[in-house]
């Protein structure tokens, strides 16, 4: 209880001095009542949204916090049926895709509190592509082979293709999960090509346009929120050099540079090196030509740069996780990689937590 006090304390003093409220004093009596009488207290609508924003601007991990302040927060703290959290999402995906232009947003559902089963979403996105194990070979994500099998458990069914979306699967309490298929029509999906090479089409790959992250815990001030999907716009690194390129996910470099007729025989070639460079270009070229956002990693490096230069404008210390900013491809050519970062975690963040399958 202390403990609670305590972060909610720190919150509600910087959300009242970052906005230059008067009444701190009285809001924090009101905090340290409900509390002693509840066991936990209830943010105000700005509280929340001053909340969700300063989680990603405390983000360690996020190389795109300059966007932090952009950040769109849906208060849905009362959706108490699936349905109702289903419709959600739908909202939230609708919005965020916003045929391609798109928009930073958070669905924040009811927290974690005494007497009220807690709202958990099983996506680990809310868009993934399923995974399946045919024999020792795959079809599909193989992220997402435990969860697709989960996914069939409850009765869902793939196509078992290379790019079977899954389903939404949400959980309220000790209630049996209950799943909806994604709507086609919010699918937001680019077909990747290359502005060089005219095989690379027949490849039939694809990748979905809006990155929703779905299985983490939101805690502002103290409070548990178990459900939280936030989404900005993706890097390209993390569909060309780990989504499709990584050997336990899609696995690509070998077919690429079989494709680019490249010498495999040997490391010294730099094969990888070169496939990789060349599946990122397609991806690149492919989202720009379709008018879907995406940033390319050395520009998402540049705004971070920004990024900290306005947190030291602003007299705030700039944290991060040097292992995930530095982007997967050319990470030398970057600041980043040449600088040292306090990798404290400020407690309004986002937070890894136990899958509940």
């Amino acid at each position: 209880m202390n403990e609670l006090v305590a972060e909610a304390k720190a919150f509600i003093e910087q959300f009242y001095i970052e906005y230059e409220r008067t009444g701190l004093e009285g809001r924090l009596q009101q905090v340290e009542n409900e509390t002693t009488e509840r066991g936990t207290y209830t943010h105000t609508k700005e509280e929340l949204v001053f909340g969700a924003k300063l989680a990603w601007r405390n983000s360690n991990r996020c190389i795109g916090r300059l966007f932090w302040n952009s950040l769109q927060v849906f208060d849905e703290r009362g959706a108490s049926t699936e349905e109702e959290v289903f419709k959600a999402l739908e909202r939230h995906l609708e919005f965020a895709s916003n045929e391609g232009r798109i928009r930073p947003a958070i669905t924040v559902f009811r927290p974690s509190e005494p007497g009220k089963p807690d709202i958990r979403l099983w996506n680990h996105q809310l868009l993934r592509y399923a995974g399946y194990e045919e024999g020792e070979a795959f079809i599909g994500d193989p992220h997402s082979i435990d969860f697709t099998k989960s996914c069939e458990a409850l009765g869902w069914e793939g196509e078992k293709t290379d790019f079977d979306i899954l389903p939404f699967v949400v959980q309220i309490g000790e209630s049996p999960p209950q799943w909806k298929p994604v709507r086609k029509d919010l699918v937001l999906e680019v077909e990747l090509r290359h502005p060089e090479f005219e095989w690379f089409s027949d490849l039939g790959l694809k990748w979905y346009g809006v990155p929703i992250i779905s299985d983490m815990e939101l805690k502002i001030g103290g409070i548990s929120y178990k459900a939280a999907p936030f989404n900005g716009w993706y890097m390209e690194t993390e569909i060309g050099a780990r989504n499709l390129a990584d050997v336990d996910r899609y696995n690509l470099l070998p077919k690429i540079a079989s494709c680019m007729e490249l010498d495999t025989s040997r490391n010294i070639t730099l094969w990888k090196d070169k496939a990789l460079v060349e599946l990122n270009i397609a991806v690149l070229h492919s989202f720009k030509e379709d008018g879907v956002s995406i940033v390319d990693h050395h520009t998402a490096a540049q705004q971070f740069r920004l990024f900290e230069e306005n947190e030291q404008s602003a007299g705030r210390e700039v944290t991060g996780d040097w292992t995930w900013l530095i982007p997967p491809v050319s990470p030398a050519s970057t600041h980043i990689f040449h600088k040292a970062y306090d990798n404290k975690w400020k407690s309004t963040n986002y937070f890894y937590q136990k899958k509940p399958y």
